[in-house]
């Protein structure tokens, strides 16, 4: 008889939100902090003269007659405002050896580190090191650095726009251009296919959109756990009638069923809000042929039906439609459905409820960028809404749902590996020196770099580099390899184990802090998801006197590495608006930026799309076409693997072992298989199996889990970031934005024996 392991697997029938949520909120206080102390600073999250949530960057009402957070951004702050502490005690407890047979959550969950630390190899233990010291070796090793494109600097999106600028000045006039950063690996086709399309790399909406549309469609993305403040309007838009038509792999509680816990009757009658009208799992990796099927449907009905399309904004604002039309016209049915997982009858029916409405938002997650197809993806998911003029006025348009708060944000100002003339110029006629010429590396060719020795300094502003990375082994090699890492970090992770040559951890101030510069309490700016910058403010007396903001860490490198810097570093972090007197001559859609981040709810920069003024070299929106589907496994039985994000996790931060609406308690060991697929294979449910990566030359890539019988497309499988980075190689991307496929590997599974 098979062995089957089925602890901690059991049904969740409770809707998304509701006092489930609740109760996870109030877990995760016990935990962390003090119950006196949190509610105060909970009720201040996401507010005009509070602090940005830490979380995810969904944009704020910026009310204060509701609280502006949510399950996850409470575990995010209570995760920061921790009272555990890591300072030098638990590091002369500890070796580095033996910290890394802990895993990623006991690691984090050990609290905020609290003193610059150093790694001693003599004892394999982290010391205890002054910052002017840090400092004076991190700028000793830098200047004999006689290859200076040989330094990568990494930034994650919880840097603030005055930290992320910082940083972008000090490479650049180090000498490197090499800004990876982690928008490399979660949106980059949003970054780099968009702007092919309607001329910004942004989304075109809202909040206030939502107010206004008639229908939402919903590709690739788990609000619930991800962005779940966007649940209000989800719940608003579907208590008003609003069709929302999800397509995802897999069912995901939140876009079924979810109960308002601001709503009290939703709360006192123990009932929920049906979200999902509609709701459609198109295989893993067959977003674009979907996308494909539902516009095909709608040439074909405006053939019949004259007026479907919109054919005076095609004629105004579009190019190449022409041409786009008669590549949806050769593609056959047989492929769409054969690539998408859904049946022709089914994108006939997407099409249709598309046809009756007038303004239609389409929201995306990484489900739909991070394939090898992701570019592509999100050009014909915009292509869906250009046909039917759905850009570029209220109700209607492209929503990214961007994952940190501040992601889109360090890339607005200077977080980028590409040379930009016009920012060049600004920056030499501002500082007086020229970056460098030479194009930097994204996060893909920093780990390759690093790998072959060509790079042999990493500089990581905030994340955890070599656990969100692809081929983890790759990465550690990589790591081990270094001269110098320097992490400016709040709490231990994994990446700061993997230790070099030389290694230092460097604390800094949480969003949730009190910053003091100059004797004066300084705010700093993040940007939401949809291109609102807003103010944050730390409310908290710091973890450690030691402690040091990231703007003034920057500083303190950057002066004691470039000593003829012609930047005045020390003058800058005195007082935050001197650096955005400066973000503004370098970036002009900042203009009177410390003026308008005194305003309740800051601005918004400008999105020409939303004017309709197209940033083409055509002047207009652009149809382009796709003719390669998703391509299919070469080996026999081959399913798609989606890496996914458990309902107690952010990104790389685990802050629990379960994943409540899922039904998976205690563990993160676990594959989630389609039951007719286990059928097929052979497979019971509880039982153990080996993944194997099907590409040609990785099928040494495997990973041992419990395959469980759940509700995902056929052809499809789900497994945990980042347990099952493993089987994405590093030279598995999109071939047009570099971002790794950590959601459509070709995998094979096979049955381990009992006595295996």
């Amino acid at each position: 008889m098979t062995e089957r392991d089925l602890s901690g697997i059991r049904s969740y029938h409770m809707p998304a939100g509701g006092w489930g949520a609740l109760k996870a909120t109030a877990v995760a206080i016990a935990e962390q902090m003090s119950a006196g102390q949190a509610p105060k600073l909970l009720l201040q999250t996401n507010q005009p003269e509070g602090f940005d949530c830490p979380g995810c960057a969904w944009p704020d009402k910026h009310s204060q007659s509701t609280f502006q957070f949510c399950e996850n951004g409470a575990k995010a702050v209570t995760w920061e405002a921790t009272k555990r502490r890591v300072g030098p005690e638990f590091f002369a407890q500890h070796t580095v050896t033996e910290l890394l047979t802990w895993n990623d959550h006991d690691l984090e969950n050990a609290g905020r580190l609290t003193h610059p630390m150093r790694y001693d190899a003599a004892t394999d233990k982290y010391v205890p090191v002054s910052w002017d010291e840090a400092f004076a070796r991190i700028g000793h090793v830098l200047q004999a650095q006689t290859d200076k494109s040989g330094v990568e600097l990494y930034t994650s999106g919880r840097a603030s726009n005055e930290a992320s600028f910082l940083f972008s000045i000090f490479g650049r006039e180090y000498g490197s251009n090499n800004f990876a950063d982690c928008s490399n690996m979660c949106h980059e086709p949003t970054s780099v296919g968009l702007p092919k399309v309607i001329g910004q790399g942004k989304g075109s909406v809202s909040l206030d959109d939502f107010d206004q549309c008639d229908l939402i469609i919903s590709v690739g993305h788990n609000p619930g756990t991800n962005h779940p403040r966007m649940m209000g309007p989800l719940h608003d838009c579907a208590r008003r009638g609003v069709p929302i038509v999800v397509l995802n792999p897999l069912r995901e509680r939140s876009l079924e069923r979810f109960a308002d816990p601001q709503d009290p009757i939703e709360m006192g009658s123990l009932s929920s809000t049906r979200i999902a009208s509609n709701y459609y799992q198109v295989k893993v990796g067959g977003d674009a042929a979907a996308f494909k099927g539902i516009m095909k449907a709608l040439v074909e009905r405006d053939a019949a039906q004259p007026g479907i399309l919109d054919h005076v904004f095609i004629a105004q604002h579009t190019h190449g439609f022409d041409a786009f039309r008669a590549d949806l016209e050769a593609t056959s049915w047989d492929e769409i459905e054969r690539h998408s997982g859904l049946t022709r009858d089914q994108l006939q029916e997407i099409a249709g409820i598309y046809a009756k409405a007038n303004r239609v938002i389409l929201t995306y997650g990484m489900g739909l960028t991070q394939h090898s197809t992701g570019a592509h993806n999100v050009q014909q998911a915009t292509a869906l809404l250009l046909m039917r003029g759905n850009i570029g006025k209220p109700g209607a348009g492209i929503c990214p749902l961007r994952g940190h708060s501040n992601v889109q944000g360090n890339r607005t100002v200077g977080i980028t590996e590409l040379i930009d003339p016009v920012m060049f110029d600004r920056i030499e006629q501002t500082f007086g020196f020229r970056p460098p010429a030479k194009p930097g590396h994204n996060a893909v060719n920093t780990l390759r770099a690093m790998s072959s020795g060509e790079s042999k300094v990493l500089i990581c502003l905030g994340g955890n580099f070599a656990i969100a990375m692809p081929d983890p082994e790759r990465a550690e090699q990589a790591m081990r390899g270094l001269e110098l890492t320097v992490h400016l970090n709040t709490k231990l992770n994994r990446s700061h184990l993997l230790v070099g040559k030389e290694v230092y951890i460097l604390p800094v101030l949480g969003r949730t802090e009190i910053d003091i510069q100059g004797g004066v309490a300084q705010a700093v700016t993040v940007e939401d998801s949809m291109s609102m910058v807003h103010a944050s403010r730390g409310k908290l007396t710091p973890a450690s006197e030691w402690l040091r903001s990231e703007p003034a860490i920057i500083a303190g490198i950057a002066q004691a590495t470039l000593p003829n810097s012609r930047v005045q570093w020390a003058h800058l972090v005195e007082d935050y608006d001197r650096i955005r007197d400066l973000i503004e001559k370098i970036y002009p859609d900042f203009h009177d930026y410390n003026a308008r981040i005194r305003k309740p709810g800051g601005f918004r920069l400008s999105l020409p799309a939303t004017e309709r003024v197209w940033k083409t070299p055509s002047g207009k929106a652009e149809f382009l076409i796709f003719q390669g589907l998703d391509e299919d496994p070469v080996y026999p039985d081959a399913l798609k693997l989606t890496t996914l994000r458990s309902h107690d996790q952010y990104n790389t931060t685990i802050y629990g072992m379960d994943d409540r609406y899922r039904g998976v308690f205690g563990r993160r060991d676990v594959l989630f298989m389609n039951a007719q697929d286990m059928q097929r294979l052979g497979i019971e449910h509880g039982q153990r199996v080996q993944i194997n990566t099907a590409l040609n030359g990785e099928t040494h890539r495997c990973l041992s889990l419990t395959a469980i019988a759940h509700d995902i497309a056929a052809g499809s499988v789900g497994a945990y970031f980042p347990e099952a980075n493993n089987l994405c190689p590093l030279d598995y991307q999109d071939p047009i934005s570099g971002i790794p496929c950590y959601k459509s590997i070709p995998v094979q599974i096979r049955k381990v024996s009992a006595e295996a």
